[in-house]
């Protein structure tokens, strides 16, 4: 099989070379083995050297609003009045513990994209 573990760049490159010509290869075929074998190598390598990381706060609120076709005045009983809403959507005003439990709970936007890094003011 000859499959070797992905420890540069250009290992990652050849590999997903190789992923793309074998996609859609038969399951259970030497062809399709190969296959599972070099996504599993090709996420590991991926998880190390390129994390994704979540989106920041405001990044997550208005993905879900827009999501569920709601408006900002919708984050009023969340976050506040318009003005808190608006100065926490420009990212006046960091997301407190409890508008933070709020989105959670009412939203059910993870905590990992609520808590992220970039919840800091920037004034």
């Amino acid at each position: 099989m000859d499959i070797r573990p992905i420890k540069t760049e250009a290992d990652y490159d050849a590999a997903l070379g190789e992923v793309e010509a074998l996609w859609g290869t038969p399951v259970d075929t030497p062809e399709g083995d190969r296959l599972d074998v070099l996504i599993t190598l090709v996420e590991a390598y991926e998880a190390k050297h390129h994390p994704i990381a979540p989106p920041d706060p405001v990044e997550a609120i208005l993905f879900r609003i827009e999501q569920s076709g709601m408006s900002r005045k919708d984050l009023e009983p969340f976050i506040g009045g318009r003005g808190r809403v608006s100065e926490v959507l420009n990212r006046n005003r960091p997301l407190s513990l409890n508008m933070i439990r709020k989105l959670w709970q009412g939203l059910h936007i993870p905590l990992e994209s609520l808590i992220g890094d970039n919840n800091h003011s920037h004034a």
